[in-house]
């Protein structure tokens, strides 16, 4: 009866110690990782960063205004011969000079390069957005490929134990039969060993489960040694369509959206480098006070105070041929990045149509996998129950709770493959939702 209870225990206490860690389903796990993730935190700044810059003054269109101020003071021993032929005279003379006003600086005509700039600022904050949103995607992904991996990793568990408290079983009957003198000391042997190898398994695969949630407590960016559980079960989103996904691809698809935003900066940049051939023109007022003190001269104090204004105009004549060169320049950076357009664009459909294909073939390998699992169930059923009336080998058992093992450790592989498939097909499409 001890025996018994000491085999048999495990069996009751595991689900209690798993019902006692939080269940962390997968929504949960989204909200943190989108809340906390250290990637998207530094993303997110860039894109603030961006839609900071995207201004009319970043782009040169308004005025600056400065405020000046300046004062100085001077002691001289000074001589002074009047037109009279007089002589004056005196030592440690004290002059100042103070002077204070308003500055406005304003370039309200540039060939139109500062329209160009805010245009390619604005571009700039969009670029910041799609490279978020592919952050946002590689970090969800991340999550629910960690998630899916526990959930399969904690269904192999369960088979691992399913086996090892079959190997416990085979051991008690092995002992229970050489003790009546219905077996030997060889069959009771094999039994230990192979329960030693089924106990070595599960701890291995245990070592790899707690090591798979140090990874996702670390893409959630919390404490690695988080303690919880995950469901059981692994739901696959099984009627994805090509055609809906590939438009959906070419709306959304971030790295596509990059590209085409990087096209439009290239041109605005050739649109500003054209706006150098232009004339410049300023306009510049300011308002001024000074003070001016002499304790000898003619004048011993002056004040004045005053607007003054003007206009200045520039335009480069001849700068040894540099301004061809900047705009061949540009032009070939917009050749460029239309070929990274294309070149992105091929690469997502060859992405897409792979992918397509392989979550194809995991739908079929699930039914597959699920129909062999639900046979080798069958067959341990009723391998078993021939053990226990002595009908069959231990050989042959052990071959039985082998296929078992290994076609629902196939089953859940299939399952988790299949859901990578899916997430990944709607990853490249740009929509990756939880379904």
């Amino acid at each position: 009866m001890k025996k018994l209870l000491y085999i048999f225990l495990p069996i009751y206490i595991l689900p209690f110690i798993a019902f006692a860690q939080e269940i962390l389903n997968l929504e949960d796990a989204v909200a943190i990782a989108l809340k906390q993730n250290y990637d998207i935190r530094l993303v997110s700044n860039d894109v603030a960063i961006a839609k900071n810059n995207a201004n009319l003054a970043n782009a040169g269109m308004l005025p600056s205004v400065t405020g000046d101020a300046s004062a100085s003071a001077a002691t001289q021993n000074t001589t002074q011969t009047l037109l009279s032929g007089e002589t004056r005279s005196l030592k440690g003379a004290r002059n100042t000079s103070m002077a204070y006003g308003a500055n406005l600086d304003w370039t309200v005509f540039d060939g139109f390069q500062m329209f160009a700039r805010y245009d390619q600022l604005k571009e700039l904050q969009k670029l910041g957005d799609a490279n978020l949103k592919q952050a946002i995607l590689s970090t969800v992904f991340n999550v629910v490929s960690e998630y899916f991996n526990l959930v399969q990793q904690k269904q192999q568990l369960t088979a691992l134990r399913t086996a090892l408290d079959l190997s416990k079983y085979r051991l008690e009957m092995a002992e229970n039969r050489y003790q009546i003198g219905r077996a030997s000391k060889l069959e009771v042997l094999a039994s230990k060993v192979d329960l030693n190898t089924d106990t070595t398994n599960l701890m291995r695969q245990n070592v790899l489960f707690s090591n798979t949630k140090i990874r996702l407590n670390e893409i959630l960016a919390r404490d690695v040694n988080t303690l919880f559980d995950v469901t059981d079960s692994i739901s696959i989103e099984d009627n994805l369509k090509y055609d809906n996904l590939l438009n959906l691809a070419l709306q959304h698809n971030p790295a596509l959206q990059a590209a085409l935003i990087n096209r439009r900066i290239a041109q605005l940049e050739l649109k500003e480098v054209k706006g150098q051939r232009y004339p410049t023109i300023d306009i510049n007022s300011a308002y001024t006070r000074t003070r001016t003190t002499a304790e000898l001269g003619f004048a011993t104090k002056n004040q004045g105070n005053g607007f003054s204004y003007g206009v200045s105009a520039s335009m480069n004549i001849f700068n040894g041929f540099l301004q061809k060169r900047n705009e061949r320049n540009a032009a070939l950076a917009i050749e460029n990045a239309s070929i990274n357009l294309e070149k992105t664009n091929q690469a997502l459909l060859s992405q897409l149509s792979s992918a397509y294909q392989t979550y194809l073939v995991n739908l079929e390998l699930v039914d597959r996998e699920q129909g062999n699992q639900m046979v080798a169930k069958q067959n341990m059923d009723i391998t078993l129950e021939k053990y226990r009336l002595g009908s069959i080998t231990p050989l042959e058992f052990r071959e039985a709770q082998r296929n078992y093992v290994d076609a629902s450790v196939r089953f859940s592989n299939a399952q988790y493959e299949a859901k990578m498939a899916e997430i990944g097909l709607k990853q490249i499409a740009g929509s990756l939702t939880l379904n």
